[in-house]
């Protein structure tokens, strides 16, 4: 894929393209390690949410920025770090100013937040997170703390009645029955209080030396939990505080799974303990996730562009973008509804969720393949949601192509055909402990399946005429029950 500029891998940040198995599965980084840490949370309410939303499966993060305007991948050229490079740019100043003055550019007149609540919606997703604002500081919504802001009357988006698009795409989307969170970036390059202009950016961290101007910090970190606090305020009721940006954090909290990124040699704590319980004040039981930072304030885990090999013991979320980059790029290379399906069951069946990344152009409309997509994820969810939807993993979790979940004294295999089948076995073996007469269904028509019982599972037979369309669907589930 050719961009603006193209960026390498960081653990943090990782954007390279995925390619899916044969069976849905990812090439894996995420491990056990992940649940070092965890905080198993005490609050009640909070306990509640957070099995509820265990069950949703699916939601959708939008991105949506400067970036949107230029077409560039997020925040990440504003960083002058190595691994970073701007095509058609020889000048980093240039570079800077030019996605700086976007802003007087970015006018997406065609956003209608309740067709994109529709969208994520028919998807089958069941919550949906949307960028209050990415590491580059500016706004998605009306604060009050800062001028770099999509409803600053001096840019043209302000004169637009739904100027607010945080508020607006929350609103639409709570009317469509989906939770909502809000994704908001802890570093904020916009602002004199973290890159101080005095000092040029060295890399993604303050520009000056925090512990030599406390002050400056301390009017940041004040910035921060304003910040915050208009938005689990004034945006109604809030699912999820999705917090982006895991180098601002403790420094007694770093480890070997992020110390190559938090070179930073001082602390950047914005106290997580005041700005948890100021939100849950006003949001009772809301899910706060500070990423990648093990405290009691990382509801659930978030590795991003993977899936853990195994099931988790905790709760956890992958985020996987359906394209290349998680705002829209020109060209981008996106998944078809095949490769969604299967990358959710592979998710689902340890236990997890997919948070799908998407983003829509300047003017706000979503690329027609992202439609399209989104259309079939949801198309199949509306069959088959029930081996999906408020499941448990149960073991073999993944085994070659199939996929096992579980509910109540339901089995689920979910078969995931690879791209050039063209006709499905005459036989599918399902492993499974239960014990007694089973039956087995074909879960998309109800249509009863031959089968017998065996010493590890059952074994049921495919019929032949359904053989090859059934091949060229995005997963098969087979439902098994006594």
């Amino acid at each position: 894929m050719k961009n603006k500029f193209k960026l390498l891998f960081t653990a943090c940040i990782c954007i390279s393209t995925l390619s899916i198995h044969a069976q849905g599965d990812f090439s894996m980084k995420a491990d056990k390690s992940e649940e070092e840490g965890y905080v198993r949370t005490k609050d009640p309410l909070v306990k509640a949410n957070l099995d509820k939303w265990q069950g949703y499966k699916f939601g959708v993060l939008i991105h949506m920025g400067l970036y949107t305007q230029l077409g560039f991948l997020e925040s990440w050229g504003l960083v002058p770090e190595p691994w970073v490079t701007r095509d058609g740019y020889d000048n980093y100043n240039k570079y800077a100013a030019d996605y700086k003055n976007a802003q007087y550019k970015l006018n997406p007149t065609n956003l209608d937040s309740e067709k994109w609540a529709k969208m994520v919606k028919n998807a089958g997703a069941k919550y949906l997170i949307f960028t209050s604002k990415h590491h580059d500081g500016f706004c998605m919504y009306d604060s009050k703390f800062t001028d770099f802001k999509i409803t600053n009357p001096a840019l043209p988006y302000a004169k637009n009645p739904k100027a607010d698009v945080l508020k607006n795409v929350l609103d639409a989307s709570r009317k469509e029955g989906l939770a909502v969170g809000v994704y908001f970036s802890k570093p904020d390059f916009g602002t004199e209080d973290f890159w101080w202009s005095y000092y040029p950016p060295k890399d993604r961290n303050p520009t000056y030396d925090i512990t030599k101007f406390p002050d400056r910090w301390k009017n940041y970190v004040k910035y921060t939990q304003n910040q915050l606090n208009e938005l689990t305020t004034n945006y109604g009721k809030v699912d999820i505080l999705w917090l982006d940006g895991c180098w601002v954090r403790p420094l007694s909290t770093i480890n070997k799974r992020v110390e190559e990124y938090c070179k930073y040699p001082y602390d950047m704590d914005i106290d997580m303990k005041l700005i948890s319980e100021t939100a849950r004040k006003k949001q009772p039981g809301m899910l706060v996730v500070d990423r990648w930072v093990p405290s009691a304030y990382e509801d659930y885990l978030t590795p991003e562009q993977v899936t853990p090999v195994k099931p988790l013991s905790v709760p956890w979320e992958s985020c996987i973008t359906l394209g290349n980059a998680w705002g829209w790029v020109p060209n981008d290379n996106y998944k078809s509804s095949k490769e969604v399906v299967q990358l959710m069951t592979s998710i689902v069946v340890k236990g997890g969720n997919l948070l799908l990344g998407i983003g829509p152009d300047a003017k706000g409309e979503f690329d027609p393949k992202v439609e399209k997509t989104l259309a079939g994820v949801g198309k199949w969810l509306a069959v088959n949601g029930e081996a999906i939807y408020d499941t448990k993993p149960v073991a073999p979790y993944l085994d070659g192509k199939l996929g096992y979940t579980q509910k109540r004294n339901a089995i689920y295999g979910i078969y995931m055909p690879t791209k050039d089948e063209k006709e499905l076995p005459a036989e599918i073996t399902l492993k499974t402990d239960l014990k007694g007469s089973l039956k087995a269904i074909l879960l998309s028509n109800k249509q009863k399946l031959t089968s017998k019982k065996v010493n590890d599972g059952i074994v049921v037979s495919i019929p032949k005429e359904l053989r090859t369309s059934l091949a060229s669907q995005e997963a098969i589930v087979i439902k098994i029950t006594k």
